[in-house]
């Protein structure tokens, strides 16, 4: 009986070519739709604000002296990591760390004085935790520690008037209280987004400590770990090796992008609801219109001992091949629409918008093969459910009422 059922069901299909292409094309479209739209546009923006925060400099964690969040400057110094610290970062679940001298300062060049945050880097070890050092478009970055020139945004070389290979001083407190001046020779140009370009100037970590007179001591270290779920547990392993100092996740350090994840991670479920709302409007649409031009036809299936548990058995089964086709072939157009994508989508001109979302200028779109399939399979079941009061309908079809039809 199944496999007569199946039967009926797929040559139902070929019965009304119209009505059979609309619903597929109905159902792909959302299906597409949802992944594009819903799945990889929106979780591209998501991870973007989040990558865009951890990757500049920030880390999925950061390591401060006591109370330095609340008012960053060199005299809320640490001691670079040592013994029992040093060892916690060491191992699993951190994989890399970086330590930063990061104050405020001035920046004058011939022409012009602007406000920036002045940081003293590990070059070697920056590169693991920051995409900065990647983003040089002229010039070159530093060489190592102990490296006496500097590295600034390409706007604000702009907004100094000046170029590589031009000198610069920097000024800001040391940590015994005097105002420390020192030039630099300007070696690379980074770009990216205008924020940091307008606000950083890197210098190597030892020739910032020995400016400021930190004698060894950092203000913060920058960590990542494993995966998200294993945060938790290195902030923990981390305040234990040091109970004095202030580990913080990145969730915590930067409010506002943490908000903007969040909020995207909502906008995904609400865009997929609702697409998901007006597909199942057009499925059940076509559904109870096919019920009613089939009257006879399923009156004359009764008549002939066909109980109605199967009349609504063999509806849902031809509604379950419809829905199964389309969200086939919505997820072969989701795949078409990906590949071109796949090394990233350059907004171009929408960059800046991006930005103040939170976003990069690129997006790497996220086309994973477990997610489409999780909710390929949700879609096509809820479709499902969303045809069972046209098949209930159906099986309420009077034999005698409907043979008399014409």
């Amino acid at each position: 009986m199944r496999g007569l059922l199946v039967s009926l069901a797929w040559r139902s299909l070929g019965r009304s070519p119209r009505r059979t292409l609309i619903t597929f094309v109905v159902v792909a479209v959302a299906m597409w739709v949802i992944l594009v739209f819903g799945m990889m546009f929106t979780k591209a923006l998501s991870l973007g604000a989040r990558d865009a925060t951890v990757r500049l400099l920030t880390g999925e964690g950061q390591i401060h002296a006591a109370h330095y969040l609340d008012d960053p400057g060199v005299d809320r110094a640490m001691p670079e990591p040592s013994g029992r610290l040093l060892a916690a970062l060491n191992r699993s679940p951190v994989t890399v760390w970086a330590p930063h001298v990061r104050v405020p300062a001035t920046i004058r060049s011939e022409y012009r004085s602007l406000g920036i945050t002045f940081l003293g880097v590990d070059p070697r070890k920056e590169r693991s935790i920051s995409d900065l050092p990647r983003q040089i478009e002229f010039g070159l970055y530093l060489k190592n520690g102990t490296d006496a020139s500097i590295v600034l945004g390409k706007h604000l070389i702009e907004r100094l008037k000046t170029r590589i290979g031009k000198r610069v001083i920097i000024m800001s407190q040391a940590a015994d209280g005097h105002l420390a001046e020192q030039s630099f020779t300007i070696v690379g140009a980074f770009g990216g987004a205008d924020g940091p370009q307008d606000q950083f100037a890197f210098t190597g970590l030892r020739t910032a400590q020995a400016m400021l007179g930190l004698a060894g001591n950092i203000s913060e270290v920058s960590f990542d770990v494993t995966d998200d779920s294993a945060l938790p547990a290195a902030i923990d392993s981390l305040h234990r090796a040091a109970p004095p100092l202030d580990v913080q996740p990145w969730t915590a350090i930067e409010p506002f992008a943490f908000a903007i994840y969040q909020e995207a991670a909502s906008q995904e479920v609400i865009f997929s609801a609702i697409m998901f709302a007006l597909m199942a409007i057009g499925i059940v649409n076509a559904q109870l219109m096919a019920v009613f031009e089939r009257t006879r036809e399923l009156g004359l299936l009764q008549a002939l001992g066909m109980k109605p548990r199967l009349v609504v058995l063999q509806v849902t089964l031809e509604s379950a091949l419809l829905i199964g086709i389309g969200v086939l072939i919505g997820d072969g157009l989701a795949a078409l629409t990906f590949a071109p994508f796949r090394n990233g989508l350059d907004l171009g001109a929408l960059a800046a918008g991006a930005e103040r979302y939170g976003a990069g200028r690129v997006l790497h779109l996220q086309f994973q093969p477990g997610d489409v399939a999780t909710l390929s399979v949700a879609v096509w079941l809820l479709g499902i459910l969303t045809t069972l009061w046209p098949a209930r309908r159906a099986s309420r079809t009077n034999p005698i009422v409907a043979m008399s039809q014409a």
